[in-house]
């Protein structure tokens, strides 16, 4: 499965973004995700104050990673890490992880927990591991990091994880904009090259203000604009003359946890359809 996977040959073209993002934002996941959003208010609202990290992320990464805990991956997870580890193309960072695994383990995970996908992926925020090792988080009070079945844990987890990659309060990840047909773009190459994920950075210009983009020609789709001196890049996922995303530092944080720009873009997107 893992030389299977999408990312595989780095030379392969990039597909459009539109049948992504209908997979990603289908009406069902948006209902769920309000409703998600709606009945656990009081946890999340608590949450972001001591994270930072806005509530609807917080549902919009566990919507996208597991459809808000319906689909968690049915995977032996210490089996799966092995066998990664044994052929995968990614040996020594499946090996750590499997070790990883065993320290769960030694922490007090119940073994019959370790189900998850089979990248290695467990609980409501699919964390790795190592990841759950280092920033796991008890939401309810029990004592316990249980990723698993509890909803107070999992939105704990995931609030720590934006917190603690930096996520900033009170920016916003990105917005959709226009971009003006007659807009010459190589006054935004990016000359910078990105010492992780290159295919995904590449594809963003450089960073500029938003009074800069707007001085540009740039025109809000969604949402009114930041403040002046928000930076952001651009990115234009179907090309020119489609719908085109000025991105934040925080969408960055979104990559960190997933170095890919489809799964940032509709994990943005979700973000904000679900709070509306």
């Amino acid at each position: 499965l893992d030389r299977q996977q999408p990312g595989a040959n780095p030379n392969a073209p990039i597909p459009d973004f539109a049948p992504y993002k209908a997979q990603h934002l289908s009406p069902a996941l948006i209902a769920s995700g309000r409703n998600a959003y709606l009945s656990a208010r009081p946890r999340l609202q608590r949450i972001e104050a001591e994270t930072g990290v806005p509530e609807s992320i917080m549902v919009a990464i566990w919507g996208h990673e597991t459809s808000y805990g319906r689909v968690m991956g049915g995977f032996d997870l210490p089996r799966a890490l092995a066998t990664l580890a044994y052929e995968g193309r990614r040996r020594s960072l499946f090996a750590d992880e499997f070790i990883a695994s065993l320290q769960m383990i030694d922490r007090g995970v119940a073994r019959s927990q370790l189900i998850g996908s089979w990248a290695g992926a467990t609980g409501g925020p699919q964390f790795l591991p190592s990841v759950y090792l280092r920033l796991a988080r008890d939401g309810d009070g029990d004592g316990r990091a249980d990723i698993w079945s509890s909803q107070a844990d999992t939105l704990a987890s995931i609030g720590n994880y934006f917190a603690n990659a930096g996520w900033r309060p009170g920016q916003p990840w990105g917005m959709a904009v226009s971009v003006p047909p007659t807009f010459d773009r190589s006054q935004i190459t990016n000359r910078l090259l990105s010492p992780r994920c290159v295919k995904v950075f590449a594809r963003h210009s450089a960073w500029k203000t938003m009074a800069e983009w707007r001085a540009l020609g740039m025109a809000p789709l969604t949402r009114t604009w930041p403040g002046d001196t928000v930076l952001a890049t651009l990115i234009e996922p179907d090309g020119p003359g489609k719908t085109a995303y000025l991105l934040t530092g925080n969408y960055r944080v979104i990559l960190d946890y997933n170095c890919s720009n489809f799964y940032a873009l509709s994990v943005g997107l979700l973000a904000d359809a679900v709070e509306q």
